[in-house]
């Protein structure tokens, strides 16, 4: 454990105008405070802040960062309280302790939910100060080094799951990898023992059979860098057992096939050294195809800045090389906590955490836990690939982005309204995947919404999040539009008129907030019309039976104008009902209700579901009829089918050919149509060509 002038030493040495005698209140504050509490491993419990500070030491922190570090316990395990910090200490520390703090205090109800709550108060926290994140990721850094004392094992495990789906790839993200390699490893060591262990021993035997080939290699890089006049410094190391097991995991391959277990490292003294270097080991060197990452040009979204090239070397190996500068390497070991450094003058963060701006609104869009966790690790796991905007703006994306995620990436306003895109100056569907150095125009229109089926294609949290989150308004609007309509449907088979009065008593019967949320109950027939009969006017359905729901019919249908087909309503895919059809609804408990043309087969095993007569409005936009055509098979009969269609400007939505029986084949035809009566007169159509045998709506 340091001792109190050790941390003063190590934190004057790089930062001469810390302030000092705060840095010497706070470690006896922690001693004090903290007292007699002990760890798992036994030690005095002041000694975790204390080590947690030491490590933020390394990367050079100000000195309100390590006295956050030494006190940020205090408020959860002590007495102390957030005014009595912020007297001894200044509000800012006492802001950035209370940020620390409010991260640990998580109660949910599944380990999903308990890591997704923490990342949601973890996040919002740092996002205000940078400075929160960097004491958190330190702080679960020591706990991860002391693991091993907890006794319990199945705590050990979810503490090292949560280390490796959370902190680790926020490490990552931030750019410090010596955090996140650490942390990977300890947490691969508890989660996957004899996988370590294994690895390990390979390693040890691959030293002992290969002599230090590590350090030869790095040698006779160092020389032919040399001999070309650039002054460099090489390193090299095996991979950590983490990443070599999770090549061999991606890969499905054996230690043994694997060839690539050592990685290189040139430090050169300039940007224009790093490319002179790479020449020339990719002139003495052959280069793996699609090994090499160029992140000088294009860095990383945390601003990592190094060229990556694989080669095979002289001894028939595999080995990656990281090229940079000593510039760059600082700020890739140290990441954001480079720019919380000591300077002359001071400063601020540069802006390189804008993509902690996207995760923040995904925290505002996400429903619950689950979402939100699925959301981050979106955000945090997935490659990148680089679009362009028009005016020549760099996006960045994960790979298997489509033009939809790019909208909601440059603003969600214009996710929400987009209808199409160019790409690359062509116009191409909004599923299209979007490949590096695209450039992307997004066509949008003002009476545009986001629709369902986008999240089938978009990847990005932040676009996810954004249609879940509409789709979840337009539900709940225009379920509630639908319960209006049978509501009214149902108060006119009451024998009297009733009034404000009446609703609000049948409320208080039925248990229901207000009116809004017995509309949904209508409409997802969470209460029957016989329940709202009789809370509206006690009696009015006596001798009637309710179980059945014998009632008084309907006076009219209801209409289901305005409302959108999969939202407050779902049309049945047995008889695809367009406008035109006489339909019904099939009303189960907490469904949208099902609507079906009136002679559906599937009615059948609807009979002890609640029926209610549906009707289109006169403005309802047309729908999806299902054909089935029996052809002639014979060249140009098929033409002959779709010019029908074409001439009756229908569209097809899908074909497929379902059976070849002799000279005749049977297609099943998916066509958008306006109305019964448009899909009738191309049935008509069809059954005159002299190549159709058949031609019946399905």
């Amino acid at each position: 454990m340091l001792r109190q002038y050790e941390l003063v030493e190590r934190v004057k040495r790089y930062d001469p105008d810390a302030d000092e005698a705060m840095i010497n209140r706070a470690y006896v504050f922690s001693v004090q405070k903290h007292g007699s509490q002990k760890r798992a491993s036994g030690d005095p419990y002041f000694s975790h802040p204390i080590e947690v500070a030491g490590i933020l030491t390394d990367f050079y922190m100000d000195d309100k960062t390590i006295v956050t570090a030494l006190l940020h316990d205090t408020l959860e395990d002590t007495l102390t309280t957030f005014q009595e910090i912020e007297e001894l200490f200044g509000t800012d520390v006492a802001r950035l302790v209370d940020g620390v703090t409010k991260l640990s205090k998580i109660e949910a109800q599944s380990e999903n939910e308990r890591a997704a709550e923490n990342l949601r108060k973890f996040l919002l926290a740092m996002s205000d100060d940078i400075r929160v994140l960097l004491v958190k990721l330190a702080d679960r850094l020591h706990n991860m080094r002391t693991l091993h004392f907890i006794q319990k094992p199945e705590k050990r495990r979810r503490i090292a799951r949560e280390t490796m789906e959370i902190y680790a790839p926020l490490a990552e993200r931030i750019g410090m990898y010596d955090f996140m390699r650490e942390m990977q490893l300890l947490a691969f060591k508890e989660l996957e023992p004899e996988a370590y262990d294994s690895i390990n021993r390979r390693l040890e035997q691959l030293k002992e059979g290969g002599g230090d080939k590590v350090a030869r290699i790095a040698s006779g890089l160092q020389l032919l860098l040399g001999s070309a006049g650039l002054k460099v410094t090489v390193s090299g190391r095996e991979k950590h057992p983490y990443s070599i097991w999770r090549k061999m995991q991606e890969r499905h391959i054996s230690f043994e096939q694997l060839t690539d277990v050592m990685a290189f490292r040139i430090i050169t003294e300039s940007t224009e050294d790093c490319y002179r270097a790479l020449g020339i080991i990719h002139g003495r060197y052959k280069m793996v195809p699609g090994k090499f990452k160029d992140y000088i040009s294009t860095p990383k979204r945390n601003g990592y800045k190094s060229l990556h090239t694989t080669v095979i070397h002289s001894e028939n190996a595999r080995i990656e090389i990281q090229i940079r500068s000593a510039e760059m390497h600082r700020d890739n070991e140290f990441g954001l906590a480079a720019h919380w450094a000591y300077k002359q003058g001071g400063g601020t963060p540069d802006g390189q955490a804008g993509w902690l701006r996207d995760l923040v609104e995904i925290l505002e869009q996400s429903h619950d836990a689950e979402e939100l966790l699925e959301n981050t690790r979106l955000a945090m796991y997935q490659d990148r690939i680089f679009a362009f905007t028009p005016k020549g703006e760099l996006t960045q994306l994960p790979k298997g982005a489509t033009p939809v995620d790019f909208a909601y990436a440059i603003h969600t306003s214009l996710g929400d309204q987009t209808v199409g895109a160019k790409v690359n100056g062509r116009v191409v569907p909004l599923r299209t995947v979007l490949e590096n150095g695209d450039q992307v125009e997004i066509l949008k229109s003002g009476g545009q919404e986001p629709q369902p089926g986008w999240l089938t294609f978009a990847v990005t949290a932040k676009a996810r999040a954004a249609i879940r989150r509409y789709i979840r308004h337009k539900q709940r609007d225009e379920t509630i539009a639908l319960g209006e309509a049978l509501f009214e449907e149902i108060v006119e088979r009451l024998p009297v008129k009733i009034g404000d009065k009446a609703l609000k008593a049948a409320l208080k019967r039925l248990s229901l907030e207000d009116r809004p949320a017995l509309m949904i109950a209508i409409a997802t027939h969470r209460v029957t019309d016989a329940e709202v009969m009789e809370a509206l006017i006690p009696g009015s359905s006596e001798g009637q039976d309710v179980e059945h729901q014998r009632l008084p019919q309907q006076h009219h249908p209801v209409s289901i104008r305005g409302l959108t087909p999969g939202i407050a309503y779902k049309l049945g895919e047995c008889c695809h009902p367009v406008p035109g059809d006489r339909i019904v609804g099939i009303r189960r408990t907490g469904e949208p209700i099902e609507v079906h043309t009136i002679d559906c087969m599937a009615l059948e095993s609807g009979q002890d579901a609640d029926w209610v007569d549906l009707a289109w409005d006169s403005k309802s936009k047309g729908g999806t009829a299902r054909l089935q055509v029996i052809v002639k098979n014979q060249p140009g009969a098929l033409a002959a089918v779709t010019n029908i269609f074409g001439v009756n400007k229908a569209n097809i939505l899908n074909l497929q050919l379902v059976n070849r029986e002799g000279p005749f084949h049977t297609d099943i035809i998916d066509l958008e149509v306006a109305d019964a009566a448009h899909l009738m007169r191309i049935i008509s159509a069809l059954r005159a060509l002299e190549c159709v045998a058949q031609a019946d709506r399905v």
